[in-house]
């Protein structure tokens, strides 16, 4: 899917930790221009063959970026509401946990970093639950006690999720370290921009030629 595709091109050094794709036209053919930016051709087809090439643009790899990021930070913040710092295990729930590669999942910083060993899909795990609640008063009553200390985290109202949101944009994260991952793959090493090394807001600058009043 397009997690395995994008991670192996941050991994190729195709794509740079701030998710751009790279000018690395003397490597590869694959690599085109295209307006300011450079995109992918993921796959040629043949010369007789009417439909058009697949191609990764840079829209592509940004809009990878901005849903990764947005459920990364929301795993950050409910990490820090719980006094932790890190994940020692990772499940991953649904059609889409159930089918992305772990390693990838961690390449892109999609979760926080973990034994490989410890993340895996969990198919439909709401449906499940609702299965297990029915067929056992036991544990119906053991969820019932337990949904009375969940607390709701409003990420839209939450001042540090933009902080958090902004970290994670980079591939595989901005500031957290990656040891489990850097044992698992060789990472490459990619200058990080200014844009996702600070998460305070920029002050403008009066103009030179301003007018003082």
């Amino acid at each position: 899917g397009i997690i395995e595709v994008v991670g192996e091109m941050y991994l190729s050094g195709l794509v740079g930790k701030d998710g751009t794709i790279l000018d690395n036209r003397q490597r590869t053919r694959r690599v085109i221009p295209n307006d300011r930016t450079f995109s992918y051709v993921l796959c040629e087809q043949s010369d007789d063959s009417a439909a058009p090439n697949i191609v990764i643009t840079q829209n592509d790899i940004r809009a990878i970026q901005l849903a990764k990021a947005a459920l990364r930070a929301g795993i950050d913040l409910l990490l820090e509401r719980c006094g932790e710092s890190r994940a020692d295990e990772i499940r991953l729930a649904g059609a889409f946990g159930a089918q992305i590669d772990p390693l990838y999942a961690m390449v892109l910083g999609l979760i926080p970093d973990c034994q490989v060993g410890q993340v895996r899909g969990v198919g439909n795990a709401a449906g499940s639950g609702a299965v297990r609640m029915l067929l056992s008063l036991k544990e119906r009553i053991e969820v019932e006690a337990l949904v009375r200390d969940v607390q709701r985290v409003e990420t839209a109202t939450e001042p540090r999720f933009q902080e958090l949101f902004v970290g994670a944009m980079a591939f595989p994260h901005a500031t957290a370290s990656t040891p489990n991952l850097a044992d698992a793959v060789a990472l490459p090493s990619h200058p990080l921009t200014s844009a996702y090394t600070s998460t305070r807001p920029r002050r403008r600058g009066r103009r030179k030629d301003a007018v003082n009043e």
